[in-house]
């Protein structure tokens, strides 16, 4: 299906215009999946969600387009925020949601669009949020962050314009986010960085390449470089990081009799969140061998492609580690970039915490295990009225 293309039965999952955020996780997993929310169209979701977390008694409630935050302020010391993103990638005809056994495991499973990425974590996150808010065994007092366009280009992600235009909104202890992660906690993130490599040649017949210069054996010399760099694994916080330095596209070529006057590619650095991405561009800078964007060696450029810095894990605070005794202490690292780097510009701590394979996101065969729901559900209240 085309990018934005409605389904072609889209009138039936406008949903009701209502939904019960205190029906059990499950049942509210299924609910979010039957309304059609793919990126640039969450109005009707967000339309929906809104009334429903207005009724909560005490909770002030603010909406930022198609993203809605809301708050309990109780006085109750740290303040704990649950985010997840109420956008979908497009329909893979993979609606309505429906419950069945696993074909492979008969483990009970949910299956649907967005059960794994993530209106399962959201559906965790919502029923927390609206089934304690005013409970006498809370003990943090909470913000609900469902916020759009997490699955296009950053320029649209709710979250990110909260961190520039509200950043008061999103102040709290630590942050939770609902990206799958198999009912563990998955500390930070690393960050990444992509940048461009082109060498330059001249270019002349094969049969007389002492005419020339060949572009694709200067691009190769750097492509070794890489090849043969020894990648550090980072303990933080007692989690074990492991970076990785890699070309992921490399191009070159005229005519099979013709020596290339052009050889570019793309190198990926995965790198460790105690290190900010000015660091990490030195660093790769120094492997490359070729200068800077800035001043680079003759017969080369480089061009920053794309940056995001990592998040630290915050294991070592207070809070994080009551988070991490009410879900027994299964922590690992998130290898991968997720929205919790926002909170790192916030100074906060941040952790993935959601249902479901993300090795399932975004395909056909999305599904989520009912029991991860569970888990990540109890586990959660566990974490939100433990002193």
């Amino acid at each position: 299906m085309a990018k934005n293309e409605q389904p072609q039965d889209y009138e039936q999952f406008r949903g009701t215009g209502s939904i019960d955020l205190f029906q059990d996780p499950i049942s509210l997993t299924a609910a979010l999946v039957d309304i059609y929310s793919e990126s640039h169209q969450e109005q009707v979701i967000a339309d929906t969600l809104e009334p429903a977390l207005r009724e909560i008694p005490g909770v002030e409630v603010q909406r930022r387009g198609n993203t809605l935050v809301a708050r309990t302020d109780r006085g109750l010391g740290d303040r704990v925020i649950l985010a997840g993103h109420i956008d979908t990638v497009p329909p893979a005809e993979n609606l309505p949601s429906r419950i069945g056994p696993d074909p492979e495991t008969g483990e009970e499973i949910l299956f649907g669009l967005g059960s794994v990425d993530m209106k399962s974590g959201a559906a965790c996150y919502m029923h927390a949020f609206a089934t304690l808010a005013q409970s006498a065994d809370l003990q943090r007092d909470l913000t609900l962050v469902l916020y759009e366009g997490e699955e296009v280009a950053t320029k649209y992600n709710g979250l990110h314009h909260l961190v520039q235009s509200d950043p008061e909104l999103l102040e709290g202890s630590v942050a939770l986010l609902g990206e799958p992660s198999n009912a563990q906690i998955e500390a930070g993130c690393q960050g990444t960085l992509r940048l461009k490599v082109t060498a330059l040649g001249q270019r002349a017949h094969s049969a007389r390449s002492w005419l020339g210069d060949n572009a694709l054996h200067k691009l190769a010399r750097v492509i070794t470089r890489v090849a043969d760099y020894e990648a550090q694994d980072v303990e933080i916080d007692g989690l074990t990081y492991r970076e990785g330095l890699n070309f992921v596209i490399a191009e070159s070529g005229v005519a099979t009799n013709t020596i290339p006057d052009e050889a570019w590619g793309f190198v990926n650095f995965r790198f460790a969140p105690n290190r900010t991405v000015e660091q990490a561009l030195t660093h790769t800078y120094e492997v490359l061998g070729i200068g800077t964007p800035e001043n680079p060696h003759e017969g080369f450029t480089l061009e920053i492609d794309d940056t995001a810095s990592g998040a630290l894990p915050g294991l070592d605070q207070p809070v994080t580690q009551r988070l991490v005794e009410a879900t027994g202490g299964n922590v690992h690292p998130k290898f991968g970039w997720t929205d919790v780097a926002c909170f790192t510009q916030l100074g906060i701590p941040a952790v993935n915490f959601g249902a479901g394979n993300p090795g399932l996101a975004h395909t056909r065969e999305e599904r989520c295990p009912v029991q991860q729901i569970t888990t990540v559900s109890e586990q959660l209240h566990k974490f939100l009225t433990s002193k």
